[in-house]
């Protein structure tokens, strides 16, 4: 037997297996049919094609007397991405993605392959998480094909880059790294495509999967990659010299390096007066640190620093707790461990009904627990600030950090009082210090200090005084435009 004939016994061998294993699928379909004497099979997936381009391109060429070969039928077919093939394994491949075989026998080894993918994605919607009274109303989908779209329709420009890999044996899930070549960090995009490309995973679902394979402390509460489904944050932290990770299938797009203070600023900061801005932007460092320490502090204050107290206030806390069987620990724990119960109740039931669970529940249980006498009615209030304030952070996942952070500064307020809040804060900065982005410092501009990265920090000044990208990322184009003429031709917003 000849070396061809052998080959094509083997490549015919490996088409068999694959169209008979598909065949125990109810939804694979294998059709034959005749034109102009010349006997034609197609097999296809119909849950993954489209049924009207079957219809309305594929179907009226094949049914055409202008063919006789595969490379003739190639010519007709309306359709670009049209691929005449021996590999069994491409075939296979295409296959699952939406595309129809056709041959010229019914286990034919020269194969056409025709896309006909069937895309179901929703819409171009509004951003649910990060919504914004001010400025554009668009949010990423699922598809991760009109996520590219958003974004370059907002970067019209050669030098932005993408890059597509394949994650997950089973999901074959597509990631694509994004950045813009000549300002980004090589070695920032570099480490992002080696991490990414050396997930071993079967399923891949959504990018929140990426994030926790691709950080640098994988045991830490504290996100290190920022997670946005705002197409024009998205594409003002890629100017900046970036990069984002794309997940198939995922409405969230990953950017990083990122820093602590990026977590606190919303981006609709930069559609206001700057004065305004940096006063939300402080309140909201205020509230996380009020929401993170309140509660201890309240602790530490009924345990051991009694005389820290104003007497007009302590007789307001003594009348309070006069009923109260409880220590301040466990009163404060049962407070904060039910409004962690409603909050993550009203996530999980459907709106409508989570919305009223989470107001009419509130109600009733902090009611019911201050008639009852297990908790004091100041220290009711104290946690439901506490819980409001926790809400003000822009970053969803940044959040649910903050709101974990109270218990530890609970228990160490309870051990030592106000010494045990100051070790928690010790041990808290200690992590902080020693975590990174990518490889970049995450407390960045704070430290190590960086005095001109913080004209877009913990305040925002005005756009005018931006005219150089963040030193941390090292950028390959450190200067954003010239501040020379912004001096000349103020800001809109000074």
């Amino acid at each position: 037997m000849s070396k061809a004939t052998s080959d094509s016994n083997i490549g015919k061998d490996s088409f068999l297996q694959v169209v008979d294993k598909f065949k125990t699928s109810s939804d694979f379909i294998q059709y034959s049919g005749e034109t102009n004497q010349v006997p034609y099979w197609f097999s296809y997936f119909r849950t993954l094609v489209d049924t009207e381009t079957l219809q309305k391109k594929i179907m009226p060429s094949l049914k055409s007397d202008d063919w006789t070969s595969l490379a003739e039928l190639k010519k007709l077919i309306p359709i670009e991405e049209i691929l005449l093939t021996t590999d069994s394994n491409l075939m296979k491949e295409k296959l699952l993605d939406g595309y129809i075989i056709v041959t010229m026998t019914e286990y034919g080894i020269h194969c056409l392959l025709i896309k006909a993918t069937l895309n179901k994605a929703r819409d171009v919607s509004l951003p649910e998480v990060e919504f914004s009274v001010v400025g554009p109303k668009e949010a990423f989908v699922e598809s991760i094909e009109s996520n590219i779209n958003l974004i370059r329709k907002r970067i019209p420009d050669e030098k932005l880059t993408i890059h597509e890999i394949q994650v997950g044996d089973l999901s074959k899930t597509k990631v694509a790294i994004l950045c813009i070549e000549g300002i980004a960090d090589k070695e920032n995009y570099n480490t992002v495509l080696q991490r990414v490309k050396e997930i071993e995973f079967d399923q891949i679902s959504d990018s929140s999967f990426i994030t926790q394979m691709i950080s640098d402390n994988h045991n830490s509460p504290f996100p290190q990659l920022l997670d946005t489904e705002r197409p024009d944050r998205v594409a003002s932290i890629l100017a900046e010299g970036k990069v984002g990770v794309m997940v198939d299938g995922s409405p969230h797009v990953l950017i990083g390096p990122t820093t602590l203070v990026e977590f606190f600023s919303a981006f609709d900061d930069y559609f206001y007066n700057w004065v305004n801005a940096s006063f939300i932007r402080l309140i909201r460092l205020f509230a996380v640190a009020f929401s993170i320490l309140i509660t201890p502090l309240y602790v530490a204050a009924l345990t051991y620093h009694y005389e820290l107290i104003p007497n007009d206030l302590l007789n307001t806390l003594i009348s309070s707790r006069r009923e109260v069987p409880l220590p301040p620990l466990l009163e404060a724990l049962f407070l904060e461990l039910t409004i962690e119960l409603l909050r993550e109740a009203g996530a999980r039931l459907p709106t409508k009904v989570g919305q009223t669970i989470g107001i009419v529940g509130g109600i009733v249980i902090g009611t019911a627990s201050v008639e009852a006498g297990l908790t004091s009615n100041i220290l009711l209030i104290i946690v439901a600030l506490a819980a409001l304030a926790s809400f003000t952070t822009p970053i969803y996942a940044m959040g649910n950090t903050i709101r974990m952070l109270r218990f530890p500064f609970l228990v160490f307020a309870e051990w030592v009082g106000l010494l045990g809040i100051v070790l928690c804060f010790c041990f808290l900065m200690t992590h902080l210090l020693k975590l990174t982005s990518l490889g970049r410092p995450f407390l960045e501009p704070i430290y190590p200090p960086r005095t001109k990265d913080m004209k877009d920090s913990l305040i925002r000044l005005p756009f005018s005084l931006m005219s150089r990208r963040p030193q941390q990322l090292r950028p390959g184009k450190p200067i954003r435009f010239s501040s020379k003429k912004a001096r000349k031709n103020k800001d809109i917003d000074e």
